[in-house]
C-alpha cells in the first residue's frame, strides 16, 4: 500500500505522508516496492516529511537540489522538508525507506539538525558500519509491521539510533546529535526552529523581524542567537534560501519570473532579477537554459528583460 500522497500545488508537486490504519503514526518504513512508486519518483517534488533512504542495490542517480550524485551502493541519503529531490535514469533501485514527520522527532531535539547536515551530502558506510544499519532497519522494519507493545517507542529509539550512526559514516560532514551542542543551548534550538520555518515550501522572503515574532524573541536577541549559533546573520541565510528556492523553481518548473519572485518574497520581478544575477552570476533565464530542465518556458528571457510584461 502506498505511504506517500502527491498533492498537486502551482509550484512543484508535495508529497505528504500518507499511513493508513493499524499506525496511524507520524511514521512508516518500507521498502522502494512497499512504499509505493512515488518512492521513486523520477520528476522533481519535494516532501512536507522527512526521508531516510537506504540504498543496497540499484543504478542511476539521485539529484537533491539540483546537486546530481550517482547511485553508489551502500548508501545513505538524507530528504529534508522543502528540498526537491528525484531520481534520474534510476534501474533496480532496492533498499531501505524511512518517512517521518516533525513531531516523531520530539524526544531527541538535536536530530532535526543532524538530520539536515546529512542532507548535505550521501554516506557511504564502509564494511564495518553498513552490517549494523542493516540491522537496525530490519530490525525497525519488524517493530513496525509486528505491532507488539511499545513499538513506537522502540522506533523512535531506532531512529535516533540511526541518525547517530549515520552521522558517523565518513564523509557526511556531520557530528553525532548531542556531540558538539547540549540539547537545551538556546541559540542552537532557535536556529533549528529558524531553520525549519526557512525550510518549509514558501518560506523564505520575510524579514528577519517576522521570523522573530514567530519564535516569540526580539529582533535584536534573534539576530544575536542565529549569528552565535550559524556564524551568518539571519538576513544571509533568508537570502541563501531564497536563492536556492528560485533555482529550485526555476530548473523544477516552468513558471515565469513573475510567479517565481513572488513565491520566493519579491513583489517587483525586475529587482528579483538583480537580487538573482547578484547571487549566482547570470540572470534567471541563463541560469534556466543551464541548468537544462525540461521545464523550460521560451517567455522566461522577455519576462527577466522586461517584467512588467505578460
Amino acid at each position: 500500500m502506498d505511504r506517500l500522497r502527491n498533492t498537486r500545488l502551482p509550484d512543484l508537486p508535495l508529497h505528504r505522508l500518507d499511513v493508513p490504519l493499524p499506525h496511524l503514526l507520524p511514521f512508516a518504513i518500507g521498502t522502494f516496492d512497499t512504499i509505493g512508486p512515488l518512492s521513486r519518483a523520477s520528476f522533481p517534488h519535494r516532501h512536507t516529511f522527512y526521508e531516510i533512504v537506504y540504498v543496497t542495490g540499484g543504478s542511476g542517480a539521485h539529484v537533491l537540489d539540483l546537486v546530481r550524485r550517482p547511485v553508489e551502493p551502500p548508501q545513505l541519503c538524507v530528504i529534508t522538508p522543502g528540498q526537491v529531490h528525484h531520481w534520474a535514469d534510476a534501474d533496480g533501485l532496492t533498499g531501505h525507506v524511512v518517512l517521518f514527520n516533525e513531531e516523531f522527532l520530539l524526544t531527541h531535539a538535536d536530530d532535526a539538525s543532524a538530520l539536515r547536515v546529512l542532507a548535505a551530502r550521501p554516506g557511504h558506510p564502509a564494511g564495518d558500519q553498513a552490517a549494523p544499519i542493516a540491522a537496525l532497519l530490519a530490525d525497525m522494519g519488524g517493530e513496525y509491521r509486528d505491532l507488539q507493545a511499545g513499538y513506537q517507542d522502540v522506533l523512535r529509539a531506532c531512529l535516533h539510533i540511526l541518525i547517530v550512526r549515520a552521522s558517523r559514516i565518513p564523509g557526511t560532514a556531520g557530528t553525532p546529535p548531542d556531540a558538539a551542542t547540549p540539547a537545551r543551548d538556546r541559540a542552537a534550538e532557535l536556529a533549528a526552529a529558524f531553520g525549519r520555518l526557512l525550510c518549509e515550501p514558501g518560506g523564505a522572503g520575510r524579514p528577519a523581524g517576522w521570523y522573530a515574532r514567530e519564535l516569540g524573541v526580539s529582533t535584536g536577541h534573534f539576530q544575536t542567537l542565529v549569528r552565535r549559533a550559524t556564524g551568518l546573520s539571519p538576513g544571509s541565510l533568508i537570502r541563501r534560501q531564497q536563492t536556492l528556492e528560485a533555482k529550485r523553481l526555476l530548473s523544477g518548473t516552468a513558471m515565469t519570473v513573475r510567479q517565481i519572485s513572488q513565491l520566493t518574497g519579491f513583489s517587483d520581478p525586475a529587482y528579483f532579477c538583480r537580487f538573482f544575477r547578484r547571487e549566482t552570476g547570470m540572470s534567471p533565464g541563463e541560469f534556466r537554459n543551464r541548468a537544462g530542465g525540461n521545464h523550460h518556458d521560451p517567455r522566461i528571457e522577455s519576462i527577466a528583460a522586461h517584467p512588467d510584461g505578460p
